[in-house]
């Protein structure tokens, strides 16, 4: 097979940006601290109030700067008790569903999962300032998903 030599141009062309795209796609990935979900944590949807820690759903502190949000969304609500944590500190979402695929944003904040039946989704974010946060579904869940909200607190 015979190449032109315009066609070798355009080939090593395209094959160089391809190379310089995928290279700044990456760096600045890494650059942000951008990387790939890790390991797939499971649960039975069936058994969901039963297992830890969504049997006790809330606010759990782990340690001095580390507290630990539980969290079950179920259909058009979230079951999760007051929810109050403190500014400056570590939070770690941990959200899972009974039934169908929700989905778990913090408005004004880089939070925003998909909670998917029989998988725990887990978050880690920090609250730079105080106040009360809205947490909504922004997946499609059904007649009732307007009305899918609760509050975070943040002291």
């Amino acid at each position: 097979m015979h190449l032109h030599k315009y066609e070798k141009i355009w080939l090593v062309f395209g094959i160089v940006s391809l190379i310089v795209f995928l290279s700044i796609v990456g760096v600045s990935a890494f650059a942000h601290n951008h990387t790939p979900s890790g390991g797939v944590d499971t649960i039975d949807p069936k058994k969901v109030n039963e297992t830890a820690p969504f049997d006790n759903p809330g606010v759990t502190k782990l340690d001095e700067d580390t507290y630990q949000v539980a969290i079950v969304a179920l259909a058009f609500g979230y079951t999760a008790p007051e929810l109050k944590v403190p500014v400056g500190k570590e939070i770690i979402f941990k959200v899972t569903s009974t039934d169908v695929v929700h989905s778990f944003t913090i408005v004004d904040t880089k939070v925003n999962m998909m909670v998917v039946p029989g998988h725990i989704t887990t978050k880690s974010y920090t609250f730079d300032k105080p106040g009360k946060y809205l947490i909504l579904c922004n997946e499609y869940c059904g007649a009732g998903h307007h009305m899918m909200s609760t509050e975070i607190e943040v002291y």
